[in-house]
């Protein structure tokens, strides 16, 4: 009786099983909205710039500092 109630699963395909997983985990997303993904895009591109800057001075110091020494 017990193996008539087991059912075998049939091997489902791994790329249909990819695609059903991923888009079950995309429903339970909690994505933002349009003023806060605004904002955050904002914030991304501040501290890029930020970021680039102080590179850039750090670039600059070091090479100077460089230059010093070797004399060049």
């Amino acid at each position: 009786m017990a193996d008539k109630e087991k059912k075998v699963k049939v091997s489902e395909n791994v790329v249909q099983r990819y695609f059903r997983e991923t888009s079950g985990e995309l429903r339970k997303v909690n994505w933002p909205t349009w003023p806060e993904a605004k904002r955050l895009t904002g914030l991304v591109l501040l501290v890029m710039l930020v970021v680039g800057v102080f590179l850039a001075g750090v670039d600059y110091l070091s090479s100077a500092l460089i230059n010093l020494v070797l004399g060049i």
